[in-house]
């Protein structure tokens, strides 16, 4: 398994580097998270020691577990919150992540704050945003997003570092580019407007190439790295 975790992880690199050169981007510039929710504690391992570093969980209970796990790599691995977040859930996140990317609410927002523990640095968030206007998903829409992302700004122990979005499903590259577009069209305005942003969080293992063309600085990718899913326990 674990060298299979290592050639795919090449794999994605390289779709990576071929998308950055394509967009007259240098590859460097596109951060790669891998999405190891559901996916034991060992694969993380293996894809660690393939190279990778940053890792993205969805579901807090399995998360905490595998981040135990993982200790002894505490200090070399980073960990990403991207799923869904409850407000009883926010102090284990706040207390075991670097990050968190699915930020869409000014209440969600003020607990982290609050409970981002004495001593550690400010968590690094993004600010999910609704780009295909999806009742399903979560997200702040496009019109309240200046709003709230001033507001998360404020708040002391967070780091807004910028946007994150999972667009609806689409067929052509032209098609997948365009709610890419719009999300860094957003996080443009957003900067223009003072807020001092770097990161767009967008493209997952089916839509990397139009992510990049539009301006992903990192793409969370799962099933690429890992194989398909099982969520039958």
């Amino acid at each position: 398994m674990s060298s299979h975790i290592a050639r795919h992880l090449d794999e994605v690199r390289q779709r990576i580097a071929k998308a950055a050169a394509a967009a007259s981007r240098d590859p460097s510039s596109v951060a790669l998270l891998a999405v190891s929710k559901t996916f034991p504690a060992d694969d993380v391992r293996a894809a660690f020691k393939a190279g990778q570093r940053a890792f993205g969980e969805n579901y807090v209970q399995e998360s905490v577990a595998k981040i135990a796990e993982l200790a002894d790599l505490r200090g070399e691995i980073q960990w990403h919150f991207i799923g869904p977040l409850q407000s009883n859930k926010t102090k284990v996140v706040a207390e075991n992540f670097d990050w968190v990317h699915s930020v869409d609410r000014l209440k969600i927002a003020e607990r982290l704050s609050a409970q981002r523990a004495a001593g550690m640095p400010a968590l690094n968030v993004c600010l999910q945003v609704n780009v295909s206007g999806e009742e399903s998903k979560s997200g702040v829409t496009p019109g309240d997003a200046l709003a709230l992302a001033h507001a998360i700004a404020a708040l002391p122990n967070l780091k807004l570092r910028g946007l994150m979005a999972i667009p609806e499903a689409a067929g052509s590259l032209d098609e997948q580019r365009m709610p890419h577009r719009r999300l860094r069209e957003l996080m443009d305005s957003l900067r223009a407007d003072g807020l001092e942003l770097d990161t767009l969080s967008m493209g997952m293992s089916a839509d990397i190439e139009a992510a990049i063309l539009e301006g992903a600085t990192m793409v969370r990718v799962g099933t690429a790295i890992f194989g398909a899913r099982d969520y039958s326990h």
